[in-house]
């Protein structure tokens, strides 16, 4: 009678194991959240196994404590790497292990490695018609590991799907940036001026902006710009701004009116958080009068063919959304005496290696351009000579120019 009694009773335990199993495999399946597959496999320690009290410390970026049923608060805050992390197997807690409430530690592995610790206190002797909680150890230590590692797949799926959202963001930032970029058969091709450009994309979506805009039969401006940051944002706060930009833009206003006025945009929408460095010029081919400011941007370098002489634009002010007012600014008027040729960048040119390990500057600018060449070919004899972009180890930014040839 009695081995048909325990019989039965090994076929309860049997199949209370396998229907816990299948439960929590059919929840896994179903995709439903990490709160209902941690509820219901406390449920299952708890109330089958009479578990009183259950923590899990489960293994992520750090070792973060994953579920307290029953424990004091602080328990959750132990440090796992000093406390736990020693504990190969099963372990029953002595009195002086310095873990008070605690009955029982069960590690789970993974290939070897820890991912989580279970500590089990308050444990009954005997759960009706269910074997003592010592002989279903290895039982929990299984259906904790299922649940650990699926709550550690739920978390890398999540994870995939927001790198996923990111690298959409990235990918639409880099083609709203790529819109703000006017193509070369643009750009103006007369006598006194030809204005080209050059970008290139690096993976991580950045802020540059340049743009050419012929503004009467005589004037044309050409800017160069850098927002702060990268990502969307940047790419939204660069696409208002050029639309800010070109709605302001004329033939006869006063540069300092329009960068002050830029500021005021840039400060709005920004609110603080990014900064744009701007280069702005507008070019009179009658009078031949370059007129410029510079509000923090690299320094554009000039380069007049008939006297030899190279000159860095420096900065004028401050630059745009660092300040609510932009404390002083100066507008140059610069007499293009010759054939002189503008060259504008942002860091992602000036900040790459050369051989001695330093960043660039502008000396390979200046070396190519140091002829009678149009400056199209100059830029395109540089960009070969830089390895850009395809053998340059040292590039990590987008690469903007825009340059032109002034007569």
């Amino acid at each position: 009678m009695e081995d048909k009694q325990g019989s039965k009773d090994r076929l309860k335990l049997s199949r209370f194991k396998l229907d816990s199993l299948l439960d929590i495999t059919l929840s896994i399946n179903a995709n439903l959240p990490i709160e209902a597959l941690l509820a219901k496999y406390e449920s299952i320690l708890r109330n089958n196994l009479g578990i009183g009290k259950i923590l899990i410390f489960k293994r992520s970026a750090q070792w973060e404590c994953l579920l307290n049923g029953g424990f004091p608060k602080h328990f959750e805050s132990l440090d796992v790497e000093s406390h736990l992390l020693g504990y190969d197997e099963i372990t029953y807690v002595s009195a002086g292990m310095n873990f008070e409430g605690v009955d029982i530690i069960v590690p789970v592995y993974n290939n070897n490695v820890h991912l989580a610790f279970l500590l089990i206190g308050d444990i009954e002797e005997e759960g009706e018609g269910m074997s003592p909680v010592i002989k279903h150890l290895n039982f929990i230590q299984t259906i904790s590991s299922i649940i650990i590692v699926a709550v550690e797949n739920i978390r890398l799926h999540k994870e995939s799907l927001r790198q996923e959202a990111m690298k959409k963001e990235l990918e639409l930032a880099a083609r709203m940036q790529k819109m703000l970029i006017p193509d070369n058969r643009h750009m103006p091709r007369d006598p006194s001026i030809v204005v080209n450009g050059f970008y290139f994309p690096h993976y991580e979506v950045g802020g540059d902006y340049y743009d050419c805009i012929r503004l009467s039969d005589t004037k044309t401006a050409l800017c160069i710009a850098d927002v702060s940051g990268k990502g969307m944002s940047a790419a939204i706060l660069m696409s208002n701004f050029q639309a800010t930009l070109r709605a302001l833009l004329t033939a006869d206003i006063d540069l300092a009116f329009l960068v002050n006025k830029l500021n005021s945009v840039v400060v709005l929408n920004a609110a603080g958080e990014k900064f744009i460095t701007f280069f702005i010029a507008r070019y009179d081919n009658k009078t031949k009068v370059l007129e410029y400011i510079n509000a923090a941007h690299n320094p554009p370098v000039l380069y007049n063919t008939n006297t030899g002489e190279v000159k860095h634009i420096s900065s004028s002010c401050v630059g745009i959304g660092m300040l609510d007012e932009i404390p002083a600014m100066s507008k140059t008027d610069l007499l293009i005496n010759g054939y002189t040729k503008l060259v504008c960048y942002t860091d992602g040119l000036s900040e790459l290696k050369g051989d001695d390990g330093n960043d660039i500057g502008t000396r390979e600018i200046i070396r190519h351009i140091l002829n009678h060449e149009p400056v199209e070919q100059n830029i395109r004899a540089m960009i070969k000579f830089l390895g850009i972009p395809d053998t340059n180890p040292w590039l990590f930014d987008d690469v903007s120019i825009v340059a032109a040839d002034l007569r």
